[in-house]
């Protein structure tokens, strides 16, 4: 009876997944397959970038509103008779 060591089903495991992805890295390679440019990858990232800001400007501006809407409520006082 062969007894495994912990963690080897694991290290297997672990070597079966990054056989895979040396396998598909090396196809893609072969085929001269590069991906993204680092000018594609840019332009997303500054789209995002833009989006973002956006977002930001609006909820600002709603947050800031609903906080002057606070402070220029009045509670009545409970103490006075209402």
């Amino acid at each position: 009876m062969k007894i495994n060591p912990p963690g080897a089903e694991a290290a297997r495991y672990l070597n079966t997944f990054l056989g895979a992805h040396v396998a598909r890295l090396r196809t893609a390679l072969a085929a001269k397959d590069r991906g993204a440019s680092a000018v594609e990858l840019a332009v997303i990232t500054a789209v995002l970038v833009g989006l973002a800001v956006a977002i930001l400007v609006i909820v600002v501006n709603f947050a800031n509103k609903q906080g002057t809407a606070i402070t220029n409520t009045n509670v009545p006082n409970p103490a006075g008779g209402g």
